[in-house]
């Protein structure tokens, strides 16, 4: 027996309101790295060490979009630590990087065990701001 099914719900202009799998999150204005090289080639340009997180900064393309990567190694804790503390560098770059970062350049954000997961958020958003001298 299949469900029935929901009725569709009207805006007060009388069109049809869009379902919540049709609705689309905005464009990010960075790309994610995902390839192990692009990691390995920041992990030797400048690093910025805060108390809740380490950054790592490498211009690239001076055309090229800005890119982001996270990581968090074991040491941060098990599963559920290190996807909170990526939850939470994924959320700060979301938020900071548009404003404070420049394009044609490649971040790493990386978690640091028993902090990141635990650092009050505005906290890390302060130190992300810091790290990137966008202090506005």
């Amino acid at each position: 027996m299949t469900p029935p099914k929901a009725p569709l719900t009207s805006d007060p202009a009388g069109e049809d309101a869009p379902s919540a799998g049709s609705l689309r999150r905005a464009p990010s204005r960075f790309e994610v790295l995902t390839k192990r090289a692009d990691f390995l080639r920041a992990a030797r340009a400048r690093r910025v060490v805060t108390p809740g997180f380490i950054l790592q900064i490498r211009a690239c393309a001076s055309d090229g979009p800005m890119r982001v990567g996270f990581t968090c190694s074991k040491k941060v804790g098990n599963a559920v630590a290190r996807n909170r503390a990526k939850r939470r560098l994924r959320e700060i770059a979301r938020l900071e990087l548009p404003r404070c970062g420049i394009p044609g350049t490649d971040y790493v954000l990386i978690g640091r065990a028993d902090i990141t997961a635990t650092r009050p958020f505005d906290q890390l958003r302060n130190e992300l701001r810091t790290a990137l001298g966008c202090d506005a």
